[in-house]
């Protein structure tokens, strides 16, 4: 089952090549392929990019605005050719372990998924740093009120680590550019009735002085999503 590792990034000059040598010790990129996706990064990002070694399975795409997650991502689905089985969406933020790969992998190999969401609150993970209690409180509120329109039993919708067949996000059409993405994709997909897993993944939250991005304002985007394509 080949895979595709999709990395929106944005301003992570530090971090971008510290992701990619641990995404390329957990895939064989003779059968997988990374796509980057530079979201009109300002920190040094793009020029760390543009002077990787050439591989013809390390796509980078460099978007000239900053635009959000969510379009970063949309970039990458809309590539004609390129695009492998499983879809795997990796933050360059290094918050998530591609170690944790085969967890995500499994449910597709074993229980036909469609979708596998990697949860931070499911017991099992290795670690998780603890930190930011209101982060936690608006995960659970969020996460809760997706449930009520999705009728999942999901633990952690807003979760960086989600992996999907390539046919099923496919299926549908996204239109959020920012951390919307989340609950946007969530709910389409809910509505057509895919199989839906959760595993543990392990989680090294980020402070705002190491460079965490998503803000207060983020939770009521993802708020108003939920709200909009819940009722739609």
């Amino acid at each position: 089952m080949k895979k595709s590792i999709i990395i929106p990034c944005f301003n992570e000059a530090d971090n971008i090549k510290k992701v990619l040598e641990r995404v390329k010790a957990q895939i064989n990129l003779g059968e997988d392929n990374i796509i980057i996706v530079d979201d009109g990064s300002t920190d040094g990002t793009r020029e760390v990019l543009k002077n990787l070694d050439k591989n013809e399975n390390i796509i980078v795409i460099l978007n000239e605005n900053n635009m959000g997650k969510g379009f970063a991502i949309r970039t990458a689905l809309d590539l004609k050719s390129n695009l492998n089985d499983i879809l795997i969406i990796q933050d360059a933020d290094l918050e998530y372990n591609p170690e944790d790969y085969p967890n995500l992998i499994l449910p597709f190999l074993e229980a036909d998924a469609d979708i596998v969401y990697g949860s931070r609150f499911l017991g099992g993970s290795k670690y998780r740093r603890i930190h930011f209690f209101w982060h936690f409180l608006a995960n659970k509120i969020l996460t809760f009120l997706s449930n009520v329109f999705t009728n999942l039993n999901m633990t952690d919708m807003e979760t960086g680590y989600k992996a999907f067949k390539k046919d099923v996000i496919k299926s549908i059409y996204l239109y959020e550019n920012s951390f919307g993405f989340e609950p946007e994709v969530t709910i389409k997909l809910s509505k057509k009735k895919y199989k839906f897993f959760e595993v543990p993944v392990s989680y090294v939250g980020r402070s705002y002085d190491e460079g965490k991005k998503i803000k207060l304002k983020d939770a009521f985007i993802a708020f108003y999503c939920i709200i909009k394509y819940g009722i739609k």
